[in-house]
C-alpha cells in the first residue's frame, strides 16, 4: 500500500510539472488584434514569448503573401516593421513561436487608410459680383474613399454634401471632390467658404478622421463708373497747364493708368497714377487721352479730348460785362489788351449812336468816361481791339438807376385825435420806377404796400408814393411809421437797393373844453376892474389869445396871456370878448359878453287896478322907464318850468279876465345904453264863488277868449315897428356868463 501511494504521488508530480510547463509558455502580440495604419507611415508589430528561454519565431500573412516588412529578433521578442505602409500590408499577420515541442501562434489584422492632407478649395475664376463661379472641394490621396464624406459650406449655410459609398474595384489612392456653382453678391465679401472632409473609420483617432479647409471669399467688382475731371478746361491755350484726375469704382480698387492714343492708334503709357498733370502745353499735345481702371476681374476706360490752341492776345473790359450807373454819377469804362505789343482801340455803341463820352488812350489801355451819366448813356458799348491781322471785341452794357434818397414820410391832417389823417410815403427821383416796391408799416404791422410794375417808363425820374388814411387815437402816440422802399434789380450791382425812413407818431388833440372865468362878473358898473381867465384842454397845450369882436365881425387882438385884465372899465369896453386856444391840431373858442353899466333912469313896474284882484277882473301890468330914448323893455312871467316872455305894448300887458293861473311873479327888464335894470311884482288872483253858466254862454265865452288875444296880437305887430320903449326878443334871449 505504501508503495502504491508513492507511485501515485510521483505520477501526480510529473503531471503538475508538465501542466505548469505548458501554462508558462505563451506569446503576446502588440497590438492585440487589429491596427489601422496610415499609408506611407511606419508600423511595427511586436510578438513576445514568455515561459521559454529560447523561443523561435516566424511571421507570415494569412494568405501567404509577402510580408512587405522587416523582421527583427530581440531576445524573446520578434518585431515586424512595415515602413512605409502600403497596400501590400493590408493583411492579417500571424506570429508563430516555438519552444521545444511546444508551439504558440497569434494573429493581428492590419488595416490601412490614407487621409494625409486637408481638403483643397478651388475656384473656377476670380469672384465677381453678379457673375456665377464654380467652387470645387478636393480631397487628395484618400483611401478607402467609400468611407469619405465631404461638406461644402458658405459661412454657416451648407451648399452641398456628398458621400462616396461605391466600392473601389482596385486598391488605390483616389482624389475625390464635389462642385458647387453660385453667384457672388456684395454680402459675400469677407464670407468664408468651408470644406469639411470626414473619413468614417472609427478605429482611428477622431482628430485624424476629420479635416477642414477654410477660404475667405475675395469677391471682386469689375471697374465701373470711371470718371475724369479736367482743370481748368479741355480747351487750353498754348503754354498752359492742365490737370486731369481719374477715378474708378471696383473691388479691389482698380489700378489707374493714363495713356494717349498715338497717330498709329497705339496707346502710349503716360502715368500709373490717378492724376495726370501736363505743363507747358503745345499744339501737338492735342489728342485723345485715355484713363483706364484695371483690377483682376475687368477694366473700364474713359476718354477725354484735349485741344491746345495757339495763344491769342486777350482783351478785358472793366468793370465787367455789365455795370450799374447812377444817374448823375461818373462812370469810367476801361478796355485793356494783353499779349499784343501795339494794340489799337475803337469805341462804339451797339446801335451806332453817339458815345456822349470822352475817350483816352494810355498805353495798352483805352478808357471811355461818361460824366455825368444820363438817359442817353443807357446803351451797350463795344470796344474793338486790333492787333496786326487779329481783332477782338468786348461788350459792356451800361444800366441806369436812380435811388438817391431815403423815403419821405408826410402826415397830412395832424395827426389829430379822432380826425382822419393821411400818411404818404414818397420816394423821389426813382428810375426805373417799375422795379420799385414801397411798404408802409405802423409798428410791425404792414398797412399798405405797392409795386409799380405797370408804370410807364419814359426815360425820366419819377416819384413813387403810397398813401394810407387812418383815424389816429391817443394810443397811437409813440408808435413808429416805417416806410421801406426797395429797388428790385437783382441783375445790377449797386448799393443801397433798399432804403428806409421812420417817423414817430405824436397824436395831437385840438383845443377843447374852453372855459372862461370872469371875476367879479361879466356885468359891471362903469369904473370897475375885471379879470377874464381862459383855459382849455389840448395836446400840445394850447396857446391862449384874447381878442375883441368888432361890429363887422372881425377880431381885434388884445393879448396872448391866459388872463385878460381890464382896469377902470368904461361903457365903451362893453362887447363880445373872444378867447381862442390854438395848437397844431386846431383852434378852440369861447366868447364872453362884457356889460359895463352906467346908472340908468329909474324903472317903475305896477299892476292896475291892484296887485290883488279877483278872478275874472281885468288887470294891466305897466313897465315904464321914463322918457329915456332907445330903451328896450322885456316883460316876463316867472315860473319853475321857465320864464315866459309877455307881449306887451309900450310896456303894458293886459290880462282881460284874470284866472287863478295868472297869479305869480312878473319881472320887467329894461336895457339901454346906460345899462340894465330889473323890477318884479307879485300878482295875487283870488277865486270867486261859482254860478251856473248856460252852455250857450260858455260857448260865447270860449270864442271871445280866443278872439281877444288874436286881436291883441295883430294890434301889437302893427304898432311894433313904430313904438318907442319896445323890447328886442333877440336881446332878451341872449345868455349871460
Amino acid at each position: 500500500m505504501p508503495g502504491k501511494m508513492a507511485v501515485i504521488f510521483g505520477v501526480s508530480n510529473i503531471l503538475w510539472m508538465v501542466l505548469a510547463a505548458s501554462q508558462a509558455f505563451k506569446i503576446e502580440i502588440t497590438p492585440e488584434s487589429q491596427i489601422v495604419a496610415q499609408i506611407n507611415a511606419s508600423v511595427s508589430l511586436t510578438c513576445r514569448a514568455t515561459g521559454c528561454e529560447a523561443p523561435s519565431f516566424s511571421w507570415r500573412t494569412q494568405i501567404d503573401s509577402p510580408l512587405n516588412g522587416k523582421v527583427r529578433r530581440e531576445g524573446s521578442t520578434s518585431v515586424l516593421t512595415m515602413d512605409p505602409v502600403s497596400f501590400g500590408n493590408e493583411h492579417s499577420y500571424l506570429c508563430t513561436a516555438t519552444c521545444g515541442a511546444r508551439k504558440e501562434e497569434k494573429a493581428v489584422k492590419v488595416l490601412i487608410y490614407s487621409f494625409p492632407r486637408d481638403p483643397e478649395i478651388q475656384l473656377s475664376g476670380p469672384l465677381e459680383v453678379g457673375k456665377p463661379v464654380r467652387a470645387t472641394c478636393l480631397v487628395r490621396d484618400v483611401y478607402p474613399f467609400e468611407r469619405l464624406e465631404i461638406d461644402l459650406l458658405k459661412g454657416d449655410r451648407l451648399l452641398k454634401n456628398q458621400e462616396f459609398l461605391e466600392s473601389a474595384e482596385t486598391k488605390s489612392l483616389e482624389t475625390k471632390g464635389l462642385e458647387v456653382t453660385f453667384t457672388p453678391t456684395n454680402a459675400d465679401i469677407g464670407e468664408a467658404l468651408v470644406c469639411q472632409a470626414q473619413l468614417h473609420i472609427n478605429e482611428i483617432d477622431a482628430n485624424l478622421r476629420k479635416r477642414t479647409m477654410t477660404k475667405t471669399l475675395q469677391v471682386h467688382i469689375s471697374p465701373r463708373n470711371t470718371v475724369v475731371s479736367v482743370s481748368p478746361s479741355t480747351r487750353l491755350q498754348e503754354g498752359g497747364s492742365v490737370t486731369m484726375t481719374c477715378s474708378s469704382e471696383g473691388l479691389p480698387a482698380p489700378q489707374i493708368t493714363w495713356s494717349k492714343t498715338s497717330d498709329n492708334g497705339q496707346p502710349q503709357l503716360l502715368s500709373g497714377n490717378g492724376t495726370l498733370t501736363l505743363i507747358a502745353m503745345r499744339v501737338e499735345d492735342s489728342g485723345i487721352y485715355v484713363c483706364e481702371g484695371v483690377n483682376p476681374v475687368g477694366r473700364d476706360r474713359k476718354e477725354v479730348e484735349l485741344i491746345v490752341q495757339e495763344k491769342p492776345f486777350t482783351v478785358e473790359i472793366s468793370p465787367g460785362p455789365q455795370v450799374a450807373a447812377g444817374i448823375g454819377d461818373s462812370v469810367v469804362l476801361t478796355c485793356g489788351a494783353t499779349g499784343c505789343a501795339v494794340p489799337s482801340f475803337s469805341w462804339r455803341t451797339q446801335i451806332d449812336s453817339p458815345l456822349h463820352g470822352q475817350v483816352r488812350r494810355e498805353g495798352a489801355t483805352s478808357t471811355l468816361t461818361l460824366s455825368p451819366v444820363s438817359f442817353e448813356h443807357e446803351r451797350s458799348y463795344l470796344c474793338t481791339v486790333t492787333c496786326g491781322r487779329r481783332k477782338q471785341e468786348k461788350t459792356i452794357k451800361v444800366d441806369l438807376y436812380s435811388f438817391p434818397r431815403d423815403p419821405e414820410i408826410e402826415v397830412i391832417g395832424g395827426p389829430v385825435d379822432g380826425e382822419p389823417a393821411t400818411v404818404r410815403c414818397s420816394v423821389p427821383d426813382v428810375y426805373p420806377l417799375d422795379r420799385l416796391e414801397i411798404r408802409l408799416l405802423k409798428g410791425e404791422r404792414l398797412v399798405e404796400s405797392k409795386n409799380f410794375l405797370e408804370a410807364e417808363e419814359k426815360d425820366s425820374l419819377k416819384t413813387g408814393s403810397v398813401e394810407m388814411t387812418f383815424i389816429p387815437t391817443v394810443d397811437d402816440t409813440g408808435k413808429v411809421l416805417v416806410c421801406q422802399a426797395k429797388l428790385q434789380i437783382d441783375e445790377m450791382e449797386f448799393e443801397p437797393k433798399q432804403r428806409q425812413s421812420t417817423r414817430t407818431l405824436h397824436v395831437q388833440i385840438a383845443p377843447r373844453n374852453m372855459t372862461v372865468l370872469v371875476s367879479p362878473s361879466s356885468t359891471l358898473e362903469e369904473g370897475q376892474s375885471v379879470n377874464m381867465t381862459c383855459s382849455g384842454d389840448g395836446l400840445p397845450a394850447p396857446k391862449i389869445q384874447w381878442s375883441r369882436q368888432l361890429r363887422d365881425g372881425s377880431l381885434q387882438f388884445l393879448s396872448e396871456n391866459a388872463t385878460l385884465t381890464l382896469t377902470s372899465t368904461r361903457r365903451g369896453d362893453s362887447g363880445i370878448y373872444v378867447c381862442e386856444g390854438r395848437n397844431q391840431a386846431g383852434t378852440g373858442r369861447k366868447e364872453v359878453e362884457l356889460i359895463i353899466q352906467v346908472t340908468p333912469p329909474d324903472m317903475q313896474l305896477r299892476a292896475s287896478p291892484s296887485e290883488r284882484v279877483q278872478e275874472g277882473d281885468t288887470v294891466t301890468i305897466y313897465c315904464t322907464c321914463g322918457n329915456y330914448p332907445k330903451t328896450w323893455i322885456i316883460l316876463k312871467k316867472k315860473a319853475e318850468t321857465g320864464d315866459t316872455v309877455l307881449k306887451s305894448v309900450e310896456g303894458a300887458y293886459i290880462i282881460p279876465k284874470a284866472q287863478l293861473e295868472d297869479a305869480g311873479v312878473y319881472e320887467c327888464e329894461s336895457k339901454s345904453e346906460l345899462g340894465w335894470q330889473f323890477r318884479s311884482i307879485t300878482l295875487d288872483v283870488k277865486g270867486r264863488e261859482r254860478d251856473y253858466v248856460s252852455p250857450g254862454f260858455l260857448m260865447l265865452y270860449c270864442a271871445s277868449s280866443l278872439l281877444i288875444p288874436a286881436i291883441g296880437t295883430i294890434v301889437y305887430f302893427a304898432r311894433r315897428a313904430n313904438m318907442k320903449g319896445s323890447y328886442s326878443l333877440v336881446d332878451a334871449q341872449k345868455s349871460k356868463v
